[in-house]
């Protein structure tokens, strides 16, 4: 949970300008990332980059928690039942532990996209709890809370998957070929090695990156259909087939499925950086080496 806040607050701007961008909001579509990121503090205030990331918090830290206490669960499960060890294993249980984590935490993944895809001056929503209230009330109730699920659930398999394997087999392979150049003791258990900080912000790092490369497209069409009735196209982005269908049609692959990706590059290395590493920092700290 810990590791989740701390790498969500660290990118929290480039997340809002993200969504604007991705779903093309009127105010700023015009607009490039850098010029977006100057844009929205002489529109909104500084606060404004922050814009939705109250809601972020407060879905972040379950979805931090059950994503890493998952990937754990399932990592041991798979050996156990299946016999399978090693960095397919790692595949495996990375994919399942980031679809747990999505389904349990989907609702407030919406509502945080509402709040940021809003603009000063223009808003639907006071709030989180408002946000709740009138989803629930005019988009059929509970179901309302879980549009654009599909593409999340289909998305998340490869990015969790490839993030949590790109990062263990790293770590593995560093601490195998040159313990003393990258590992070091753990600070609760000095017979187990991991990574210095250093290599593991590097590692975290291009898990990140190539994770993000192979979901994106799948990512664009979430932030769509979330964003629903905020969208003027809505009704022509209902199923994820659709929706990637209309994004290419109108806007092609650069500037439609992969629209804000340079972006989503400058954020995702951090985030994923700051969150393994806060992760194996947390570990150390709690004793659990």
């Amino acid at each position: 949970g810990v590791a989740g806040c701390c790498a969500k607050t660290t990118i929290a701007p480039l997340d809002r300008v993200k969504i604007l961008l991705q779903a093309h909001n009127q105010h700023y579509k015009h607009l490039g990332v850098f010029s977006t990121l100057c844009a929205v503090p002489k529109k909104e205030g500084y606060l404004g980059l922050y814009k939705g990331n109250g809601a972020m918090m407060i879905r972040i830290f379950p979805y931090g928690a059950i994503q890493f206490m998952a990937f754990d669960q399932y990592k041991k499960l798979i050996k156990k039942k299946l016999g399978i060890s090693g960095h397919v294993h790692n595949l495996m249980a990375g994919s399942m532990a980031g679809i747990t984590a999505v389904i349990c935490t989907y609702p407030l993944d919406m509502v945080r996209a509402r709040l940021a895809f809003q603009v000063k001056g223009e808003h639907k929503y006071t709030g989180i709890i408002h946000a709740f209230k009138t989803i629930y009330t005019k988009e059929g109730g509970y179901i309302g809370f879980y549009r654009g699920l599909m593409p999340t659930v289909v998305g998340m398999a490869p990015y969790a998957g490839f993030s949590f394997f790109t990062f263990s087999t790293l770590k593995s392979i560093g601490l195998a070929q040159a313990p003393s150049l990258l590992g070091r003791p753990s600070l609760d258990n000095p017979e187990v090695l991991v990574l210095k900080t250093h290599v593991s912000l590097l590692c975290g790092g291009l898990a990140g990156a190539i994770a993000q490369t192979i979901s994106y497209p799948l990512d664009v069409t979430r932030r769509r259909m979330q964003l629903g009735s905020a969208l003027p196209d809505a009704d022509k982005c209902l199923t994820m087939v659709q929706t990637l269908k209309y994004v290419y049609r109108h806007h092609g692959i650069r500037r439609g499925l992969y629209r804000g990706l340079s972006l989503n590059y400058i954020r995702c290395i951090p985030s994923q950086a700051v969150a393994f590493t806060t992760y194996e920092f947390m570990r150390q700290l709690l004793h659990l080496n």
